[in-house]
């Protein structure tokens, strides 16, 4: 029988390579969306056609009261949740001097809440199975910061630091480790000359791709038995400089 990996946001962008390298490992991934559902649905095939077993499940995760009934649909249509990645997240440009309290509390829950109570459900359960591993997907800029997002930032430091502690309070049947990006997949909305300034502060002096990242993930989850509680950084050099 297959590992079952539950990878959020896993329709587009970092997501999707995520889930399709986990597939081409051997997982059968369980596709999380919240919008994007033609996406997820194309995903789910794509995999489908390539040998691999997934599905698709929608859920809004900054809604907790949702997450219990996510983890049981899943459990039950595809087998118990071996690997968790927590990749779902908001990247919203918001001046420093504009950020609201909405906006705060949006990206708050999008990228914070939601990760650490979605761990707690499915930790709980590797706890009782005696086994299983969840992957973090942090961001580098969290120790570089830059202008701009700092909603965003905030809330990713929080993701770096509940590694940690849910590696200790899910010890020692879990393992829990972040992989944490620089500039990968850069937005659409960056100017040239964003790009550029990005790039050159990286000691490779390149954009990095959403496969370095999917690399590292299944690199955590099947090749770093010995390793729990620290974080994989996936910047080209970035926090070196």
């Amino acid at each position: 029988m297959q590992p079952v990996a539950l990878v959020t946001g896993a329709a587009r962008r970092v997501g999707r390579s995520v889930a399709e390298h986990l597939a081409a490992a051997g997982y059968a991934v369980a596709v999380h969306y919240r919008t994007s559902a033609r996406d997820a649905g194309r995903l789910v095939a794509a995999l489908r056609a390539g040998g691999g077993a997934a599905d698709k499940f929608r859920a809004d995760l900054s809604k907790v009261a949702s997450i219990p009934a996510l983890v049981l649909r899943i459990e039950r249509t595809m087998g118990p949740i071996q690997l968790l990645v927590n990749s779902a997240s908001l990247f919203t440009a918001i001046p420093f001097a504009r950020v609201t309290e909405r906006q705060w509390d949006r990206e708050m829950s999008a990228n914070l809440k939601s990760v650490f109570f979605l761990s707690r459900e499915v930790g709980r359960r590797m706890q009782k199975r005696r086994g299983g591993v969840i992957v973090n997907i942090e961001d580098a800029a969290v120790v570089r910061p830059y202008r701009g997002h700092a909603p965003y930032l905030v809330s990713k430091a929080g993701v770096a630091m509940l590694t940690r502690v849910l590696a200790l309070e899910l010890a020692p049947a879990v393992r829990v480790c972040g992989v944490s990006p620089g500039p990968v997949l850069l937005p659409d909305r960056y100017r040239r000359a964003e790009r550029e300034r990005a790039v050159r502060r990286t000691l490779l002096k390149r954009e990095g791709t959403p496969e370095d990242v999917a690399r590292a993930v299944v690199f955590l989850a099947k090749g770093a038995r010995y390793t729990t509680g620290t974080t994989l950084f996936v910047d080209g050099g970035r926090t070196a400089l």
